[in-house]
């Protein structure tokens, strides 16, 4: 509602409020909180490989999500920079968890300072997280539905070509694509094949399924999948896994061709990977009016 009330422009000849929508991402209310198409959604070179290492400047608006830890600190979400003061992620990544930074601009757990050839980014930085923003409609213990959430920093983040916001689909042409058959891309730390967490920032490359497909698949376990959910990948040994939870579903979908988050990493098969089984996240396009409205100078 603050969106549509935002987006008020007068009335009409029998006295009924009228609603202007924007044409592409013209700003008004909270959208102007949110980069444009020049600062958001744009890495430095254009690499398509899924399953492997993403290079050194790739997906620079991926995070990590740091918990509090009996020996220091733990990774176990991720989510992605929206603006220079949120952060989109997972809402069961924020419940009951000793959340307290997220780290940007990471590309190597081990390495302090990450080098390419003679490529190297600056160290990661690791931001104090001000505000915790679950979806007020999550329920963790039920139906996994509205798993969203977002994390307002304590200072601004700085861009460079190493850490960036990713665009969000806030133009109306894009509000009813169910985006089935479109191929995208997720990124992160998670679990891989022969090891419970990658040291290196990986991608993998999913294809978006028939959501009536996908809810077929779940009610076989009793997991109920919604209009608001986006399904994607189902190749055996190819999924976004446990330490992905939060980070972001990565499409090119619009005219700009820049890269936009559409959906959010939620839940899938266990284990992951398995063949037939795609994994599930939440449609961000579902959410825009709940983001918008959640977001303050």
């Amino acid at each position: 509602m603050p969106l549509l009330r935002s987006l008020a422009c007068g009335f009409d000849g029998k006295n009924r409020p009228m609603i202007c929508c924007p044409f592409g991402f013209e700003k008004t209310g909270g959208l102007s909180l949110l980069p444009n198409t020049d600062v958001c959604g744009i890495q430095n070179d254009d690499r398509i490989i899924g399953g492997h290492q993403t290079d050194l400047d790739e997906h620079p608006w991926t995070v990590l999500l740091k918990y509090s830890h009996p020996r220091g600190f733990t990774f176990k979400c991720g989510g992605v920079l929206i603006s220079s003061r949120y952060v989109l992620t997972a809402a069961h990544c924020v419940q009951n968890l000793q959340l307290y930074q997220v780290r940007v601009g990471e590309f190597n757990l081990v390495n302090k300072t990450d080098c390419v050839q003679d490529d190297c980014s600056p160290d990661p930085l690791d931001i104090n997280i001000e505000e915790i923003i679950p979806h007020e409609d999550f329920k963790p213990d039920r139906e996994k539905l509205n798993d969203i959430a977002l994390l307002r920093l304590a200072q601004e983040v700085t861009f460079n070509d190493f850490v960036k916001p990713i665009c969000l689909p806030i133009d109306p042409t894009l509000k009813n694509n169910n985006f089935e058959g479109y191929d995208m891309e997720v990124a992160g730390w998670g679990k891989t094949e022969t090891k419970s967490s990658s040291e290196i920032k990986m991608k993998l490359r999913v294809r978006v399924r028939n959501t009536k497909v996908c809810k077929d698949i779940y009610r076989q376990i009793d997991e109920k999948i919604s209009e608001n959910h986006i399904c994607a990948g189902g190749i055996n040994g190819q999924d976004s896994c446990e330490g992905d939870s939060g980070g972001a579903l990565m499409g090119r979908v619009d005219a700009d061709n820049n890269w936009m988050a559409i959906g959010v990493v939620s839940f899938g098969p266990t284990p992951c990977g398995v063949a037939g089984w795609p994994g599930v996240y939440t449609r961000v396009t579902a959410y825009i009016d709940w983001i918008v409205s959640k977001l303050r100078p």
